[in-house]
């Protein structure tokens, strides 16, 4: 199906990428980790003529979730993998390593696991869990594109520091990543798009895990 909306926003102090979306002549649309100026946000879908009906959370770092509440307004559901739901009402027993006093937990909260299937604003879209930045961190994938959130960025990948991460888990994730056809879009959480092709033949975090792709 053609892609016929995508827009991003990522003017706050983290430079985190809210991608809004909606394909062929959807009326519908979806956000992907709202993490700041949720009126601007609105003022996203709004130009486009887009009705938001789902929030997704590639993870729980407030900087992807901060704005969910404002957001999804009582009747828009937060999908986040159930490994991250504890992130929107206490980031630090979660384990982001600090603590965030507002309640970041919307209305209406579904959790996800890997090979879920969502289907909403035209589109099909299958969860993949990639835990290593975060217990519950998920890319979600539809047959045009990928959203990666904080697992791989153009040049680089995320952290595995963090009190609740874990870098064999990452390891694994990445290579998952990199099972993903050559010439699939990638929309990370920071940073420009770029494909997995193209993260694989040059980015020096995956280098050593990328066999030749044939």
């Amino acid at each position: 199906m053609p892609l016929m909306f995508m827009d991003v926003f990522s003017d706050n102090p983290f430079a985190t990428n809210c991608w809004a979306v909606s394909a062929g002549d959807s009326e519908e649309a979806v956000v992907v980790d709202p993490g700041f100026e949720p009126a601007e946000i609105k003022r996203m879908l709004a130009r486009a003529g887009k009705r938001l009906v789902a929030v997704l959370a590639t993870h729980g770092h407030g900087d992807h979730i901060g704005s969910a509440p404002a957001v999804c307004d009582p009747d828009v559901p937060l999908y986040i993998h159930e490994a991250d739901e504890l992130a929107l009402t206490d980031q630090a027993a979660w384990g982001a390593g600090y603590s965030v006093d507002t309640d970041l937990r919307p209305a209406e909260v579904r959790t996800v696991s890997d090979g879920d299937v969502l289907e909403f604003a035209g589109f099909r879209i299958e969860v993949m869990h990639t835990p290593g930045h975060t217990p519950g961190h998920v890319c979600f994938r539809t047959d045009g594109f990928l959203f990666s959130g904080d697992l791989v960025f153009r040049g680089s990948i995320g952290r595995s520091d963090f009190p609740n991460s874990d870098s064999d888990l990452m390891e694994k994730s990445l290579r998952r990543f990199l099972e993903l056809p050559d010439e699939l879009p990638v929309y990370p959480g920071h940073g420009p798009d770029t494909t997995v092709g193209f993260e694989r033949q040059t980015n020096g975090w995956l280098l050593p895990l990328a066999p030749a792709h044939e």
